[in-house]
């Protein structure tokens, strides 16, 4: 089987450290780096650090708006696999590499594997939203992390090929929490000698509209926590334009390695964040999450009691910060760490009978 794995950001970077793995123990894989995390402390950190094999092609897009982005990518991407000829091609998520790859696959009859399907936030102002319906409804398999999103999507009438595999993330936290331990040097070289909340900022509905990141930037500052917050390239890009001042409180660093980030979310008394990817590792981890967002598509962890979403309230931040802890034990909605091995099984023996 010859796989084109097409990625292009943090999260599908920290998947496919596992995934990839099972694929080439018995098959040839491509990877497609589409530049969308072009930062090296977004990218190149990640592949190396993950042993994740070095992209076979890098396509340096870089940011831009979607339009830009995403056709870019388009263009680039149907060049590669004209070339590269792939059995499947293969997707992770909901970011604009993962519908460029999967619009490029689907134009030129290649089979599509989404891994992460189902996933809803029934928020279609995200673009994340868009990305994720749009390349489930034209993928080939879908791989399901939970009931929940096998549900989702059998109520938009997809029910051929879906199969509810686990998450993978969780099978990367398993192995990669453990090296994290031995690897990681980031408690010691922030000096952190006593609690803290960590903190991550990002998504454009936050980022991008003044009053929310204003909001969220003021409850940081007005919290009385110690707060270390990692700051991505366009938070800071905002923080700057909008001229918003973080107080002593708030430790910003550079964004950093995954390892890193584990040991930072290991030893975090809470989370605050706007990130999917982020919410399921405090989960995995047990560590009480606070969502910057009004919705998410992992509804299980608010379910179980251990997300709280607050928007960009600062009245509600403050008081999670100080108040929130959860209530319940922690249920396993995500399987047993064995997700990798289904998807390529999956694979290997649905691309066998197709033949």
């Amino acid at each position: 089987m010859r796989v084109s794995t097409i990625l292009g950001a943090r999260p599908q970077f920290i998947k496919a450290a596992v995934v990839s793995k099972k694929i080439r123990e018995k098959n040839k894989e491509i990877i497609i780096h589409t530049g969308q995390h072009y930062d090296d402390n977004m990218s190149k950190i990640f592949f190396d650090e993950l042993e994740i094999p070095k992209p076979d092609y890098n396509l340096n897009i870089g940011s831009g708006y979607h339009g830009f982005q995403t056709g870019n990518m388009l263009i680039k991407i149907e060049d590669i696999l004209l070339k590269e000829k792939p059995d499947i091609v293969l997707v992770y998520g909901d970011t604009n590499s993962t519908i460029a790859g999967a619009l490029a696959a689907s134009k030129l009859l290649i089979p599509i594997a989404h891994i992460e399907a189902g996933l809803r936030s029934f928020n279609k102002n995200m673009p994340e939203e868009q990305n994720r319906i749009l390349t489930d409804h034209i993928s080939d398999y879908l791989f399901a992390p939970t009931e929940t999103s096998e549900i989702n999507l059998k109520k938009e009438g997809i029910s051929r090929n879906v199969f509810k595999i686990g998450d993978v993330m969780y099978d990367g936290i398993l192995h990669f929490s453990k090296l994290a331990s031995v690897k990681s040097m980031i408690i010691s070289r922030l000096n952190i000698r006593d609690k803290y909340i960590l903190a991550t900022i990002h998504r454009a509905e936050n980022t991008n509209d003044i009053s929310k990141l204003k909001n969220i930037v003021q409850a940081l500052n007005e919290s009385g926590k110690r707060i270390i917050l990692p700051l991505h390239p366009r938070t800071q890009k905002y923080i700057s334009q909008y001229n918003l001042k973080i107080s002593s409180n708030v430790s910003i660093i550079h964004p950093i390695g995954y390892l890193d980030m584990l040991m930072l979310e290991k030893n975090a008394e809470k989370i605050l964040t706007d990130s999917g990817g982020v919410q399921k590792e405090a989960f995995f981890l047990g560590k009480p999450c606070i969502t910057l967002r009004e919705e998410t598509e992992w509804i299980e962890t608010v379910n179980n009691g251990w997300n709280i979403l607050v928007g960009s309230n600062a009245k509600k931040i403050i008081q999670s910060i100080n108040e929130f802890l959860p209530q319940k034990e922690r249920k396993n909605y995500f399987g047993n760490g064995d997700a990798a091995d289904k998807i390529v099984n999956i694979l290997n023996k649905g691309l066998f009978i197709n033949k």
